[in-house]
C-alpha cells in the first residue's frame, strides 16, 4: 500500500458522497463499493450511516455480506457510523425481522436509541486519540451501545451512553462526523489504514 490508501465506502444506501469527500480532504483516494470485486481493491471500508435494515439486505441482495464479513474477521480496517455501527455489532438488542449484521465488533447495539428522526440533534463529543478538542456529532435516529466485550474499548460516551467503540481495525460512532466538515475521525481512520499496511 502506497502513502494514500484506497478507502471505498460502501455504496449500496444512506451517505456516501459525504464520506467519499471527508475521505478526500484526509488524503485517501475514495471510491464507491458496491461489489464484490470492487471490495476486494480497497485497503479499508467506511460503512455509512443510512438504514440499517435496508443495507444489511441489500448487501444480501448484492452478494456483498460474506465477502464484507470475510474481509472484516480478517482484519482490513473498517469504520461505521450510526447504521454502519449496528451492521459492525456482533448483537443487536432488537433487530428488525431478517436484519443481519456483518459483525467484527464485541458490543451489543440499540438501534434508534437516541429517538426518532425529529429528536436528531448536534453535540460535542470527546473521542479518545482525536486530538484538538471534541468533535461535532450529528445524531440522526442514533444507536448507542449498551455493553462492550472484552475485546473492545469504549472511545467516546454521550449523555452516560456509549457512542463510539474501537477493537483492533473496526472504528465505529453512533453518530455522523461526515455532516459537519471537520474531518479529524476520518484523518484517524486513514492512518489506522495506513498503520494496518
Amino acid at each position: 500500500m502506497s502513502d494514500t490508501p484506497v478507502i471505498g465506502v460502501l455504496a449500496l444506501q444512506g451517505d456516501v458522497r459525504e464520506h467519499l469527500i471527508a475521505l478526500a480532504s484526509a488524503d485517501a483516494l475514495a471510491r464507491p463499493v458496491r461489489r464484490p470485486e470492487e471490495l476486494a481493491e480497497v485497503d479499508g471500508l467506511v460503512v455509512p450511516g443510512g438504514e440499517s435494515t435496508t443495507m444489511s439486505k441489500l448487501a444480501a441482495l448484492f452478494g456483498m455480506l460474506e465477502p464484507l464479513r470475510e474481509r472484516v474477521a480478517a482484519g482490513m480496517p473498517v469504520y461505521g457510523t450510526c447504521a454502519g455501527m449496528i451492521l459492525l455489532a456482533d448483537k443487536i438488542l432488537d433487530p428488525r425481522s431478517g436484519q443481519e449484521t456483518i459483525g467484527g465488533i464485541d458490543m451489543i447495539v440499540r438501534r434508534n436509541a437516541f429517538g426518532r428522526q425529529n429528536e436528531s440533534f448536534e453535540a460535542a463529543v470527546d473521542v479518545a486519540g482525536i486530538d484538538g478538542g471534541p468533535v461535532e456529532g450529528v445524531f440522526i435516529r442514533a444507536p448507542w451501545v449498551e455493553s462492550v466485550g472484552a475485546r473492545a474499548t469504549v472511545v467516546a460516551e454521550h449523555g452516560g451512553h456509549i457512542v463510539g467503540v474501537r477493537q483492533e481495525n473496526a472504528l465505529a460512532t453512533s453518530f455522523h462526523p461526515e455532516l459537519t466538515g471537520d474531518h479529524r475521525l476520518h484523518a484517524y481512520f486513514v492512518d489506522m489504514v495506513r498503520a494496518s499496511g
